[in-house]
């Protein structure tokens, strides 16, 4: 088992990443404010937190710093980041509890069958599906933030069709998850 170094864990990726968890209490005081300016302070303090995972990522690559806390760290930011905000936003704009657990669910599942390959020393990188999926969240939950009308559209119903998009990408790409891992495991 690889010992994490100081290098390793103050590295400037895994920085980054601490950052999107640490700024999750930050997105959820704000996004309870009742007043307009505070919702539009909030969406794009989310956006561009999430924004971060691309970074992250980047300066890991590019630097070569990546490590294993940062593989781990990297998207339990992002699914914290999501799920939080995705959980506020079940009371504050009316997102239905099923969708939430399903997304939810997946999330869980997903995390634990790659815990599972990773103890068998099978990776389960991210997928296309996987990432198009988190980009959905993404970009819905900032419609949803948002909320109200801006040039008579009503950003609520913009926010909970693309959540409807990243609630089927979910299960694609949960369902995609598991027979890549069956595959390896039967193989």
């Amino acid at each position: 088992m690889e010992k994490l170094n100081r290098q390793q864990i103050l590295s400037l990726p895994n920085g980054v990443s601490i950052i999107r968890i640490v700024a999750i209490p930050l997105i959820l005081i704000l996004l309870f404010s009742p007043e307009r300016v505070f919702q539009w302070i909030t969406a794009f303090l989310f956006i561009s937190i999430s924004l971060t995972d691309m970074l992250d990522g980047y300066l890991a690559r590019r630097r070569r710093m990546v490590t294993t806390l940062g593989k781990f760290l990297d998207p339990l930011a992002d699914k914290l980041l999501v799920v939080t905000t995705l959980i506020a936003l079940m009371e504050l704009r009316g997102i239905p509890l099923w969708m939430v657990l399903i997304i939810v669910g997946r999330e869980i599942a997903v995390t634990g069958l790659r815990g599972i390959a990773a103890s068998h020393e099978i990776i389960l990188s991210a997928t296309v599906l996987g990432k198009y999926k988190t980009t959905f969240e993404v970009v819905a939950l900032f419609f949803l933030i948002l909320n109200g009308e801006i040039l008579s559209l009503q950003i609520h119903s913009i926010g909970i069709g693309l959540l409807w998009v990243a609630l089927i990408l979910s299960v694609l790409s949960g369902i995609d998850y598991f027979k890549k891992f069956l595959k390896s495991i039967i193989v």
